[in-house]
């Protein structure tokens, strides 16, 4: 039951690190484009900070940082998707990475430097291999150095969870009196337990000279499946800033979920007494966008934006939603936006009705780009008699958000069943509009498809991971694809592809393209060249 007429003692700020911590998550790299629609999405959704990358790491890194706090950043932006949130950077605590830091989010009309240092025993002796007192001052030295480039200077003493708390409370003090505006305090291995996260909150605020002068934080990995109930632990002790990425992703097994956080604290309000700014009808569109540009599939039971989240298969539960919501459901799933729209969309919709949709929705497009949009949603309402919203964000998503078409499907047919062998004839358009046709027999309609395509694109490579689902319920219902691939000789640069059709073959096939798409541009000219010899 929703306690939402109580009283609130205190504002969470959710310090959202989708696009640094989260896309650290093994395979799900994503380019400028694809962060900075996120980014956008974020700003929709109501985050109070965008934590947009980790500038030191890579050009691409700072570019995207750069991106976001160009565009997102700022109010003057005529697309602007709502509030202007905080643009923060990550920083080790070194002048280099400062300096790359400060130039990532300078543009930003608030812009934040996050730097961090470990201070647990284990990390100092075999990481930094520095002592106690050279880290105290490296800590103080390094965000003394930040705070002349900016006000708003975020620390982290990281693997805090594991760290010795009296020498803790040194290291925060002296970063406080040089000039830290907030306080983050990371179990950066998942190693603790709710009660124990809770009071090292509570003897933090107890011992930490002028801790009452920052925002105190809190980020939780989820290593023994902990994260949430060792954030909202942290924020009942006194933090009142939580760090989180869209579906719980990240590295290992991944962050705190923001969805769970945010509604836990709007579930239970009369219980913790805290609210956020979150626009909690965003975020199952957020929660897809995610999926889908980073290729990590939200499992069927995770909490708040699994598709089984708000499914009731159970004759008794059945019989208990029939007679009242409440006998099983403890939110309403309009409240994370999964209400379907009132305005029915079909074939014989116009464009002022579709256009009308994607404005609810978020989606502002130029005139080129709305008549494309149209000419596949008159495609798509001659296939399915009923248009969702989910429908709707899978075609400008199959539209829009892809990687530059190196090659593009043309045709592609399929014979398959049993007895017999499987066969792909597949026609793509590559490089100078040159169009290739290659038949090949698999074990399998997408296994044919995809050899059809290798012998047509010569990039070796290693499908990893391949998923279907449906977007929808019924026959007519859209599939939704998601792969992700790896190129031989390089298996750290692992890309995702995205394709939604009617047709889950189709789809199939747009998945692959599209990571295969993305391989090549990254690779360059060369690479783009190569895979087109003597096609």
């Amino acid at each position: 039951m929703d306690d939402s007429g109580a009283n609130t003692k205190g504002t969470i700020m959710i310090f959202d690190t989708t696009l640094r911590d989260g896309e650290q998550s093994p395979g799900a790299a994503l380019n400028v484009n694809e962060k900075l629609e996120i980014a956008r999405q974020l700003a929709r959704l109501g985050v109070d900070i965008i934590e947009a990358g980790f500038p030191a790491a890579s050009t691409d890194d700072l570019r995207s940082v750069q991106c976001v706090s160009q565009v997102v950043g700022r109010p003057e932006n005529e697309n602007h998707p709502g509030r202007i949130p905080i643009i923060c950077a990550l920083a080790r605590a070194t002048q280099g990475d400062i300096d790359i830091a400060w130039s990532g989010v300078r543009d930003a009309l608030h812009p934040r430097i996050h730097t961090f240092i470990a201070t647990s025993d284990i990390h100092m002796k075999h990481k930094l291999r520095l002592n106690r007192t050279e880290t105290l001052l490296r800590a103080q030295e390094m965000v003394t150095y930040a705070k002349h480039y900016c006000q708003d200077v975020e620390f982290s003493p990281e693997d805090a969870g594991r760290s010795d708390p009296e020498f803790l409370y040194k290291v925060l003090a002296a970063v406080i009196e040089a000039g830290a505006t907030t306080i983050n305090i990371p179990d950066t291995v998942g190693y603790t337990t709710p009660h124990e996260f809770g009071n090292l909150i509570r003897e933090i605020i107890s011992n930490t000279p002028g801790i009452d002068r920052v925002t105190l934080s809190v980020h939780c990995h989820n290593d023994l499946g902990m994260a949430t109930a060792n954030t909202l632990a942290g924020l009942q002790a006194g933090a009142r800033q939580t760090e989180v990425t869209i579906n719980g992703i990240g590295e290992r097994a991944g962050n705190t979920a923001l969805e769970e956080v945010v509604m836990a604290l709007c579930t239970r309000r009369t219980l913790y007494g805290l609210v956020t700014h979150i626009d909690t009808t965003q975020i199952a569109r957020t929660s897809r966008m995610v999926s889908n540009y980073t290729g990590v599939v939200v499992q069927p039971n995770k909490a708040i934006v699994g598709a089984n989240a708000f499914a009731h298969e159970a004759g008794i539960h059945q019989d208990g939603m029939l007679k009242h919501h409440a006998t099983y459901e403890i939110m309403h799933p309009e409240m994370i936006g999964l209400a379907q729209s009132q305005l029915v969309l079909g074939k014989h919709s116009g464009r002022h009705a579709f256009r009308a949709r994607l404005t609810e929705l978020g989606y502002k497009l130029d005139e080129d780009r709305m008549e494309v949009a149209f000419h596949r949603f008159k495609e798509l309402g001659g296939k399915k008699k009923r248009i969702t919203d989910a429908d709707l964000e899978a075609l400008i998503a199959d539209l829009f958000y892809q990687p530059k078409e190196v090659y593009q499907l043309v045709d592609l047919q399929v014979v398959a069943g049993r007895p017999g062998m499987p066969t792909a004839t597949v026609r793509l358009r590559g490089p100078n509009h040159q169009e290739h046709i290659q038949a090949t027999v698999g074990t399998g309609p997408v296994d044919a498809v995809y050899q059809a395509i290798d012998a047509i694109i010569s990039v070796p490579n290693t499908l990893l991971d391949y998923n279907v689902h449906a977007l929808t319920g019924g026959i007519d219902a859209q599939g939704e694809v998601n792969v992700r691939v790896t190129s031989e000789g390089n298996s750290n640069r692992i890309v995702a592809g995205y394709g939604a059709d009617t047709d889950i073959i189709v789809a199939s096939a747009k998945a692959y393209l599209s990571a295969l798409n993305r391989l090549l541009a990254e690779m360059g000219d060369d690479t783009i060249h190569a895979a087109t010899d003597g096609k």
